[in-house]
């Protein structure tokens, strides 16, 4: 029969207060890394233009490459029913605007050169934070026009 001992200190259960942690951050990253829905666009991170644009380009979209605006907003702390509906269509694709409640993000749109079927002009918003895709959405910019996912119709 083999015995192992070892003298118990304030270093080894330091070291293993530190392994526990490292071991619990670790299955909560995993856990609340694998919360979006089948069939998302994915987040990869977008530091760049040319990764937003490589992103909407691995989508199917075609866009002009220089974004028509960047602006901050304030995702709401209580959504109104327009607000509902739209986070709905976030849901829908594997993105949930109601988790970043009361935060900023970054909207970038631009134009896309690509949509068939349409004859207006088509838009592509990129709700961006941290770098990291939080929602978007596709547009006409009609008063009677239309929008969907980031999915290509």
């Amino acid at each position: 029969m083999f015995v192992l001992t070892f003298k118990w200190n304030k270093k080894i259960a330091l070291l293993v207060v530190i392994a526990a942690a490292l071991v619990l951050c670790a299955i909560i990253l995993a856990i609340a890394g694998g919360d979006r829905a089948e069939g998302t666009p994915g987040t990869p991170k977008v530091k760049t233009n040319e990764e937003r644009v490589m992103f909407l380009n691995k989508l199917g979209w075609a866009v002009d490459e220089t974004p028509i605006s960047k602006n901050t907003v304030v995702i709401p702390k209580e959504f109104s029913d327009v607000y509902e509906t739209y986070n709905q269509l976030q849901l829908d694709q594997g993105y949930d605007l109601s988790k970043y409640s009361g935060l900023e993000a970054i909207i970038y749109t631009y134009t896309v050169t690509n949509y068939t079927g349409y004859t207006g002009n088509v838009v592509a918003d990129l709700y961006v934070m941290n770098y990291e895709v939080i929602g978007g959405d596709i547009h006409s910019l009609a008063i009677d026009g239309f929008m969907h996912g980031l999915g290509k119709k």
